[in-house]
């Protein structure tokens, strides 16, 4: 019985640290950028939009070629986002690739 009380006590204290984690990576904020810096987006660690910057240069664009240049600014910070999200979990629990979201299963 020792060994199951061992192994729901760690399983408790990764949890807690998971939770630590999450809330810490809530609070990073990653930069988008698309058209050679010609729109930015900044995303929080909960992948909600902060910020949209487009460059005077790039209001000189179609429409169609701005929302092109933000869904694409939104990209890249989502990509980083996800990496950060990724490297941040790893360093906490020394298991690779674990969801932002993950949950423990009690």
């Amino acid at each position: 019985m020792t060994d199951f009380s061992e192994m729901l006590t760690k399983a408790k204290k990764v949890q807690e640290k998971m939770r630590e984690v999450q809330e810490n990576i809530k609070k990073v904020e990653v930069e988008g950028v698309s058209g050679g810096n010609l729109v930015k987006v900044i995303l929080t660690g909960n992948y909600e939009m902060k910020s949209i910057h487009v460059s005077p240069e790039a209001k000189n664009e179609k429409d169609t070629v701005i929302v092109d240049l933000i869904v694409a600014a939104h990209n890249d910070a989502r990509e980083k986002l996800k990496k950060k999200t990724s490297e941040e979990l790893m360093k906490a629990t020394g298991v690779p690739n674990l969801p932002f979201d993950f949950k423990m299963p009690f």
